[in-house]
């Protein structure tokens, strides 16, 4: 086995890239990038019933857009049947397997369940009862595969001792040799099974590493048995607790639907690496209070036994389409908004004002240097991207929606309709429109007039913005510009009384 630490990540393409997928190829990631290991990318597409090209390609994006490219890669195991094939009979020729010759007992008129009761009771005999094909003579069995008998590959199984690993998040795991079936390898159809093909392709690719998730737990044993028949070395192992939903269900696809959809996030306004952080935590800490961590700072710090041995509830209120992801997942993402690098925020801001038909060509020219000190102004109150196009609008347009709640507390004072027409008239008539001019302005008409600041503020933020909240309300009028303030403040008069 190679010196150098290889993991790999093995989806299934039967489905959009997972949160607890992309986990476990997080943690796969961040493993061989603290080691200077090799990661791999592995698409265990050999269910070809369930298997989808779409969904290949959603699972690629998904870990690109998480910036968790693999240094190899990808691999499909269907390219690998012959091997996996080659290697069940290189145990036959062995005496390590044989094959079994027992009759199909499936008819069409059962249903799945039937069929599923029917194969549970014969795994169970298997493990209990000596298979009578077991002892069968490897001449014997080759004349009736030439008769045109049809048989299973099954790994011979010792009727004493215990199989045994060593996991880096649950400890020693034992098994009895006699609670595990002599194991199918490959079916009468020649098809090779799950079991045989991940140990074959893990071998093969000498992974050292497998980290992957809990479920998988149970299938470690069976695993185990065929290295050890095929002599490789193990690998080490560990495997993740599950990501529970809330009331400790398990968060899946088909329950929670797009919740759990990596590329979901991306559409809804995620920074990469807020994810990232936030599905690092989902299960693994670096020991202190921390929870914003850069990239790099998780590669330092991460460590296979520091993974929780129990599962990381992943909180949401589906109910609420405000909040349709965790909390803590939108504050993180809130954070990493407001305090990166702005060269850096600024494409994805971009991508997202293009898609909403807010962008403007200018914005890159002559009207570059007010575009990015808007954005810095507004992205203070974005939780996601996605607020650049619903809180700038405003700013980039001047067909937007008032917040009618916002209007109804802010636009109801009849004395509005005379003194929202005569500020406009005195901020037309600064010399320099600035911040510090309008605050000035503002302040000395509030004065004059005898009436209270936040009534001119709160009833200007809300003609301007069609907003209750949002940046400093001579800040915003510094970001719209003499013109738009005006003429914003004078046409607010129509709002008055709509409620």
């Amino acid at each position: 086995m190679t010196d150098k630490i290889r993991v790999r990540f093995a989806p299934s393409p039967t489905g959009y890239l997972h949160l607890g997928g992309a986990r476990t190829a997080l943690y796969n990631w961040l493993f061989a990038r603290k080691h200077g290991g090799i990661f791999v990318l592995r698409i265990e597409d050999t269910d070809m019933q369930r298997s989808s090209e779409a969904m290949v390609q959603e699972i690629l994006e998904g870990m690109h857009w998480l910036g968790l490219d693999a240094d190899e890669g990808p691999f499909f195991q269907s390219s690998f049947a012959d091997e996996h094939r080659a290697a069940a009979l290189r145990l036959v020729e062995e005496g390590k397997a044989y094959y079994d010759f027992t009759p199909k007992a499936e008819t069409d008129d059962r249903t799945i369940k039937e069929r599923i009761i029917d194969r549970a009771k014969a795994q169970s005999a298997i493990g209990k009862e000596r298979n009578p094909y077991r002892d069968l003579s490897l001449e014997e069995a080759r004349q009736r595969l030439a008769a045109g008998e049809t048989a299973t590959i099954r790994l011979k199984i010792a009727e004493q001792g215990v199989s045994r690993f060593e996991d880096a998040v649950f400890g020693l795991q034992e098994r009895d040799y006699a609670d595990i079936e002599d194991l199918s390898l490959v079916r009468s159809d020649g098809h090779p099974l799950y079991n045989l093909s991940v140990a074959v392709d893990d071998i093969n690719m000498q992974i050292t590493h497998i980290i992957r998730g809990q479920d998988h737990l149970t299938n470690t044993h069976k695993q185990v048995l065929i290295y050890q028949a095929l002599g490789a070395p193990l690998p080490k192992f560990a495997h993740l607790p599950l990501i529970l939903a809330p009331g400790k269900l398990k968060l899946s696809k088909r329950t929670h639907g797009e919740v759990v959809s990596v590329m979901e996030y991306k559409k809804r306004g995620f920074v990469p690496d807020a994810l990232v952080n936030f599905l690092a935590l989902l299960g693994w800490s670096p020991g202190d209070d921390r929870e914003i961590l850069a990239r790099q700072e998780l590669i330092e710090q991460f460590e296979l036994e520091a993974v929780h041995k129990s599962g990381a509830t992943f909180n949401f209120n589906k109910s609420d389409a405000r909040e349709w992801t965790d909390p803590k997942a939108l504050w993180m993402n809130a954070e990493y908004i407001r305090t990166m690098p702005l060269d850096e925020l600024m494409p994805m801001v971009i991508a997202q004002l293009k898609k909403d038909g807010l962008w403007n060509d200018e914005y890159e020219g002559e009207k570059k240097e007010w575009f990015l000190r808007t954005i810095d102004l507004l992205r203070a109150r974005f939780r996601t991207i996605v607020d650049s196009s619903i809180q700038g609008r405003p700013y980039f347009s001047d067909d937007f929606e008032y917040d009618q709640a916002a209007v109804k507390k802010n636009l109801k004072d009849e004395r509005l309709k005379d003194l929202l027409p005569k500020l406009a008239n005195k901020l037309n008539t600064i010399e320099e429109f600035s911040h510090d001019a309008a605050e000035t302005a503002l302040k000395g008409y509030s004065e004059e007039q005898g009436v209270k600041l936040g009534l001119l503020t709160n009833a200007s933020r809300t003609a301007l913005t069609g907003q209750a909240v949002g940046p400093g309300m001579f800040d915003i009028m510094a970001a719209l510009g003499r013109e738009r303030t005006v003429e914003r403040l004078r046409k607010a008069v129509a709002l008055l009384g709509t409620q």
